[in-house]
């Protein structure tokens, strides 16, 4: 019982934006179905029913349409003077009370340009970008195989092509077929003998000695380099102003919480 009457408050409260929805796409005994009654279905308020193709437009409408038919069933049943009936009604009205009252404390909330800009000069820690490598790699079991990878590239006009092409013939790693490209990464999150070798070198370098890991040699080619830097204000404002109001509603709740708190006469046994 109460994941169904959890499920028709949800229903209502993503309904509510639409209530006033003129459209309708049917009658059953003179009754329309309505935008908001194929909403209540599709359970998405993301889903735009007008969009969807006809075969699942089709089957919606059937659901909506066999809902009305049940539901109208349900009240000419008597449905409505049954103790369950009652008791669940009575628990969706004190829920939905408390859910639309929340919303509503939230719409109250608000932040200003300048409280946002103070958190952001106070938090520019938090805003920081790591520094990232893009790098590619040769596995090798053995400390010999990796020299021999590193006597080829140096003898190579061409390093970066000799080395994707050296990856595909002889690496041990699954990158191999990718000509051992690892895409972009934080310098510090390969194991820490990669990582170190990798961060020595400079775009377009490769290792002139092996790189030894728990995994085997590994001979690196470094595609490009981005220092960590701190994201700009316009970059994380909306964040900002996003986590600074449901600070606010989070602090407003407890705080009214709280005063109601005092001033109940709470018995727990």
């Amino acid at each position: 019982m109460r994941k169904i009457v959890t499920s028709v408050i949800a229903t209502l409260v993503l309904s509510t934006a639409t209530l006033s929805a003129a459209d309708y796409y049917a009658t059953v005994n003179g009754e329309k179905i309505t935008k908001n009654d194929l909403e209540v279905v599709l359970r998405n308020p993301n889903i735009d029913f007008d969009v969807l193709p006809k075969d699942k437009k089709d089957k919606v409408l059937e659901q909506a349409i066999e809902k009305k038919l049940l539901t109208n069933e349900a009240i000419k049943s008597g449905i409505e003077k049954d103790k369950s009936f009652k008791d669940a009604l009575e628990k969706i009205k004190k829920d939905l009370a408390l859910e639309i009252w929340m919303q509503n404390q939230f719409k109250d909330i608000k932040v200003t340009q300048n409280e946002q800009k103070d958190f952001f000069n106070k938090n520019k820690d938090k805003f920081k970008k790591p520094a990232t490598l893009e790098a590619r790699h040769i596995l090798l079991k053995t400390e010999k195989d990796a020299k021999t990878v590193i006597e080829k590239l140096n003898k190579a006009k061409n390093k970066k092509e000799t080395f994707i092409k050296l990856a595909g013939e002889m690496s041990k790693g699954p990158t191999a077929s990718k000509g051992g490209y690892l895409g972009k990464f934080q310098e510090n999150k390969m194991v820490p003998e990669f990582s170190a070798g990798a961060k020595a070198l400079k775009a377009g370098e490769y290792s002139k000695t092996p790189v030894k890991s728990q995994f085997g040699y590994h001979v690196i080619y470094l595609e490009s380099k981005t220092p960590a830097s701190t994201m700009s204000y316009d970059e994380v404002k909306d964040k900002i102003k996003e986590f600074l109001l449901q600070d606010k509603f989070r602090k407003s709740i407890s705080d009214t919480a709280s005063r109601l708190k005092k001033q109940a006469k709470i018995v727990i046994k």
